[in-house]
């Protein structure tokens, strides 16, 4: 579990091109999607609040489910429905997690080997 806290200030240009540097290392960003799959159902219920709460599954969603789902044409059907599923996978979010997660820890390790140079 992670229990460190992000520091509340901007960060510079270079610190954040040097933490994801550092955290496209493979094994890195592995780690932290293991640490997000520990807690994959928590964050799915996070998520699926937070979403609910931000309106992001409001009207202008469902009208675009209907849409996609009532094209006649049935290739056409398919690629709009895949478009959607894709545009809303939680996969993409659950990783983008894990690099939040990693950039967060890489930042501070960042900030703390400058400030004590």
């Amino acid at each position: 579990m992670i229990l460190q806290s992000l520091e509340d200030r901007a960060y510079t240009d270079a610190e954040l091109d040097a933490a994801v540097a550092a955290i496209s290392d493979p094994a890195r960003l592995q780690a932290a999607q293991d640490v997000v799959m520990r807690t994959a159902p928590t964050l799915q219920r996070l998520l699926a609040a937070a979403l609910s709460e931000g309106g992001w599954f409001d009207a202008g969603h469902d009208q675009a489910v209907r849409e996609a789902a009532g094209t006649a044409d049935a290739s056409e059907r398919l690629a709009r429905l895949r478009t959607l599923m894709a545009e809303e996978t939680r996969l993409g979010l659950l990783v983008g997690v894990a690099v939040g997660f990693e950039l967060a820890r890489e930042l501070r390790h960042t900030t703390e080997t400058t400030q004590e140079d």
